[in-house]
């Protein structure tokens, strides 16, 4: 199977270096972000050149089928023709002007139908964008400070929710912000009592989906039991349904863990790769968010707005969750199989629709260990940079992502690499796990 090169993709960095900063999990610049943490795996791409479908081209003419659809946000295919033809359109008449497009009135309305819980939609940009002013209604909700979010959850780089020793932000601004671990209602109804008449939300992922670690659904009545603290407290709750939103149930992924929060964040899928995220929220929550000034430059772009009308009507049409589960739990259920085959045991955790995969015959992985620090380190690792290389683009320490875009074509010919690649670490580890 051919071995993929990437001289021209390395060239390009090296200049992009001279021009562009960097970030700590990036420190030598020219990348930074979430996609700075793939510059350094072995036989990664760093420059796309065209994508269709499920798959891209980089700058040196290799074709990948994508499981990170961008980090999430492609979710019918790059170039999807409804979609890019919804942007045109709208671009013909405006995109950013003086006054909102009537799309956005339209793009709400889409939302209010759809959303099990949703009564009204406020649009914005990036994840953290619903995810700070979720943050800021709950406060004005209920004229309390303290926020409860779980321990190596993500909402987005707002300075409240990155680490301590985090570069330029404060202790103070963490000081607000308590962890608990996942699944653990009672630490929940702890920290409530610990700090009376002081909790004003609770946010988390539908789902526990770290990076670096497996992936955790929610135990049985875990929602239902923090549905119920929540209510009899008057704390507002809070789903980050950024990352997967639309891949489990397009009445949001509440829906299909059997509870109702306050509050949705939405983003990534929303736009099938255009720039475009949302809160939605019940009744009880509209006068909160009416009294908090939140806004941005590009919040009214029309574009995007008609884009997201046309992937969520696109969705609804296929039923693309049920497509995307379906198709998730294909591609793993034989990549276990496949593993298998060689002697090696290939963990799968998480929602079929964003699989987190891990060979779990290392005993330590180092990337467990060693944080950030020791990413494209070990087996895994290894496999995941053989796995790229043949035209697989997997990451070693992130979920992953399927599209309504995967075919069946596609499928098979990740099954044909994974088994190239699980040879070709069998020829580097021996009998070692």
């Amino acid at each position: 199977m051919k071995i993929y090169r990437q001289e021209t993709s390395r060239s390009l960095y090296e200049r992009a270096k001279k021009v562009i900063p960097g970030c700590p999990f990036c420190p030598e610049g020219g990348m930074y972000g979430h996609y700075s943490t793939s510059v350094s795996a072995r036989g990664n791409p760093v420059y796309f050149s065209t994508s269709r479908g499920s798959r891209f081209v980089d700058v040196d003419g290799n074709e990948y089928i994508d499981y990170m659809c961008a980090y999430g946000p492609m979710i019918l295919g790059y170039n999807h023709p409804a979609v890019d033809q919804a942007a045109r359109e709208q671009y013909l008449k405006g995109n950013t002007v003086s006054l909102a497009s009537p799309v956005m009135v339209e793009l709400a309305e889409l939302l209010v139908e759809m959303v099990s819980i949703a009564d009204w939609a406020f649009f914005s940009k990036n994840g953290a964008d619903p995810t700070n002013l979720s943050v800021m209604a709950a406060r004005a909700a209920t004229g309390r400070k303290k926020i409860v979010a779980i321990e190596g959850g993500y909402h987005g780089t707002t300075p409240w929710m990155q680490d301590a020793g985090s570069g330029g932000t404060l202790e103070e601004e963490r000081s607000s912000v308590i962890r608990i671990p996942w699944n653990d209602p009672g630490r929940l109804q702890s920290v409530i009592d610990e700090n009376p008449d002081d909790i004003a939300g609770f946010i988390s992922s539908p789902y526990h989906h770290p990076v670096i670690f497996d992936n955790e659904l929610p135990e049985d009545g875990f929602w239902q039991k923090v549905e119920a603290i929540c209510r009899k407290n008057g704390i507002v709750l809070i789903v980050d349904d950024v990352r997967a939103g639309f891949r489990a149930d397009l009445s949001g992924s509440s829906t299909y863990f059997g509870f109702k929060p306050d509050l949705i964040c939405f983003g990534k899928a929303l736009g099938n790769g255009y720039p475009i995220s949302a809160l939605v929220g019940t009744d009880a929550m509209r006068d909160a968010v009416n009294h908090v000034f939140y806004t941005g430059t590009q919040f009214f772009n029309a574009a995007p707005m008609a884009v997201a009308v046309a992937t969520l009507t696109e969705l609804k049409n296929i039923n693309g969750p049920a497509s995307m589960l379906e198709s998730g739990k294909k591609l793993t259920d034989g990549l276990v199989r496949i593993a298998q085959s060689h002697g090696y045991d290939l963990k799968v955790s998480g929602l079929p629709s964003m699989p987190y995969l891990r060979i779990a015959n290392e005993a330590v992985p180092p990337v467990f260990t060693e944080g950030f620090s020791g990413l494209h380190k070990g087996l895994h690792a290894d496999w995941i940079s053989e796995c790229v290389q043949r035209g697989a683009y997997f990451l070693d320490y992130h979920n992953h992502f399927i599209s309504t875009a995967h075919s069946e074509a596609d499928l098979q010919r990740t099954w044909d690499i994974a088994d190239d690649a699980f040879a070709a670490v069998k020829r580097i580890y021996g009998d070692r796990f």
